[in-house]
């Protein structure tokens, strides 16, 4: 498979935004080799449909996405010792 050439910033100057609604949003679950879990998953921001197509002839969309991130299970041997916060409720 071809890749893509880099999209340039006038391309993206160029491109449309498309507006969406959010269906579904899973969080990707690993385990890892010291014990905690990790769980990730991706919250798309933003959707920009580019003036290109891929070879298939389907559009290229470029994306703007957050990354979350939470921790379980993690192994009181790797915990830190827990700061007092500066935030105090009003």
């Amino acid at each position: 498979m071809q890749l893509a050439a880099p999209i340039t910033p006038e391309e993206l100057a160029q491109a449309e935004d498309v507006d969406f609604e959010q269906e579904k949003e899973s969080w990707n679950t690993y385990k890892l080799k010291d014990g905690t879990t990790l769980m990730v998953k991706l919250v798309l921001v933003g959707v920009k449909r580019l003036k290109r197509w891929a070879p298939d002839g389907n559009p290229i969309y470029a994306i703007n996405s957050q990354n979350v991130l939470r921790l379980v299970n993690v192994p009181r041997e790797l915990k830190g010792k827990v700061k007092e916060t500066t935030f105090k409720p009003v």
